[in-house]
């Protein structure tokens, strides 16, 4: 089916937007905020798609409507909305860290890992593997990110639970999206590495996207609430 990449976005929105409607999740959800944080992040990730796309990945016209906009199908602009939005309501629904686990010492080196990351990342783009290097480097970025924004999304334990369900979720639909498959892949610009049918770059790009994402929301969320 042409539409088949835009009915896969009306699954995955279809829930969060549901759950809209419940006076629960309503208290606590910034819908409008959460749209906004994910326009914003999805500008340097449609610019990468659109550069890369032909090369590291393409776009099964068997499942894609013919219309291009800047050389990607309708159904990839959704994703960086769609999924998103999704995500960070399910991290704004998860409990604090603190009252459920006690803190991890060794979260405080986590952002000295990503610091590492950041040479190894140059030289992996420079052997050919581009799309490991890429991944890599964003999420050398992340660590970067969360330090200016004293947002410390990386120092607190929810996060990783946060990350754990973003791992089930990229399991799900990127498996959807890559068995189908809607999506493929130059293997010649990744690492070969695959769990299931997906690319062990996905995860780190689906990781880079939501951490992004939360990191930017959880900074806004805090200007809001001064205002």
């Amino acid at each position: 089916m042409k539409f088949e990449y835009l009915l896969f976005n009306l699954v995955v929105i279809i829930g969060p937007v549901v759950s809209q409607f419940s006076r629960q999740i309503r208290h606590v959800s910034h819908w409008r905020l959460k749209l906004l944080v994910s326009g914003i992040v999805m500008i340097p990730y449609i610019i990468w798609d659109a550069i890369v796309t032909g090369s590291h990945w393409w776009f099964n016209e068997a499942y894609t409507l013919d219309f291009r906009l800047l050389g990607l199908p309708i159904g990839e602009w959704l994703f960086f909305l769609t999924v998103p939005f999704g995500c960070l309501l399910v991290w704004e629904t998860l409990p604090h860290g603190d009252s459920w686990l006690v803190q991890l010492k060794f979260l405080r080196y986590i952002r000295a890992v990503l610091y590492a990351i950041l040479p190894t990342s140059v030289w992996i783009f420079s052997t050919g593997r581009q799309y490991t290097g890429l991944v890599l480097l964003c999420l050398g970025l992340i660590g970067i990110a969360d330090m200016l924004l004293n947002v410390n999304l990386l120092l607190q334990p929810k996060t990783y639970l946060y990350l754990a369900i973003v791992t089930g979720l990229i399991l799900v639909f990127n498996g959807y999206l890559t068995a189908r498959p809607i999506v493929l892949y130059g293997e010649a610009y990744q690492s070969g590495y695959r769990i299931l049918t997906i690319p062990i770059e996905d995860f780190g790009y689906g990781f880079t996207l939501m951490l992004f994402n939360t990191l930017l929301y959880e900074k806004l969320k805090a200007v809001w609430h001064e205002k």
